[in-house]
């Protein structure tokens, strides 16, 4: 809980991964950040419209950081208008029905807080798929080391921190249907691809997961091919219904970044307008 002069208390969500996934000192991760960010500006990416949805991975910076970057580098033109984001990932470490929202007002990092946005949390509890779960986003990595990338390459803009637990695309999709909003809403997808496969069975796995996402087909997307299959399925879904088109813009495993060959994470960095 946080206080301030002649304030409410609020309940803060405090960083659970600092340190571990990203670096816990403000001034080593603005350096990180840039670092990413910079190796993905010198990348020849292919150029597409400004994103209303990414999805991007979440592992370690040291092993998906520079994936990551190449979907955060799109919204720099959207900095000042981005006001909303609604963040959608798996849950690691707890398990439940439908998709778990937080009591938290506010997310901390070490780059600051970031307060979430009750007006559409409210309206999310109307819907029976959601629930409030704060055991489900205490120790969860998959939204929290997306927001210091947010921080940094965005103005002033609220969160709606989602994870999914067993729900259905149909599920998923109506979450986001309701939330969709104008083009200061964007909508971020958390996943990693294929895990813990051979180097060259990812690579045939995480093509095959492209393809997919490219043509907004939810039917092979499942656990063997992202970890946050449940929300990419619910993206696609409501993507399609929309007439947006998917930009592939990085694939590549920990074998590419930080890693050996021997058994890889896979990370895809994607963006939809």
């Amino acid at each position: 809980m946080a206080r301030g002069p002649h304030s409410t208390p609020r309940l803060l969500r405090d960083a659970a991964v600092a340190g571990y996934f990203y670096p816990a000192s403000a001034d080593a991760l603005q350096q990180e950040i840039a670092d990413c960010l910079a190796t993905a500006t010198r990348r020849s990416l292919p150029s597409a419209p400004p994103p209303k949805a990414l999805i991007v991975p979440h592992a370690g910076y040291a092993y998906s950081g520079p994936v990551a970057a190449t979907a955060y580098a799109s919204l720099r033109p959207l900095r000042a208008r981005i006001r909303r984001v609604v963040l959608v990932g798996p849950s690691h470490r707890a398990t439940f029905r439908g998709l778990a929202l937080s009591s938290a007002d506010a997310f901390l990092t070490p780059l600051g807080a970031i307060d979430v946005a009750r007006d559409a949390a409210d309206l999310l509890r109307s819907l029976p798929q959601v629930r409030e779960i704060d055991r489900a986003h205490a120790l969860e990595h998959s939204l929290e080391v997306q927001l210091p990338f947010l921080q940094t390459v965005l103005d002033d803009f609220q969160i709606v921190p989602l994870l999914v637990g067993d729900a259905t695309p149909e599920e998923v999709g109506g979450v986001l249907e309701a939330l969709w909003g104008g083009p200061e809403t964007l909508f971020v997808i958390s996943s990693d691809l294929s895990h813990y496969q051979e180097y060259s069975a990812a690579q045939r796995i995480d093509r095959a997961t492209t393809r997919a996402i490219e043509t907004l087909d939810v039917a092979p997307i499942d656990g063997e091919h992202a970890c946050g299959c449940r929300p990419i399925c619910g993206l696609l879904c409501v993507a399609r219904a929309h007439g947006l088109h998917a930009t592939t813009l990085d694939v590549r495993n920990s074998g590419d970044t930080a890693g050996d060959h021997a058994r890889v994470v896979g990370y895809g960095a994607y963006t939809f307008a």
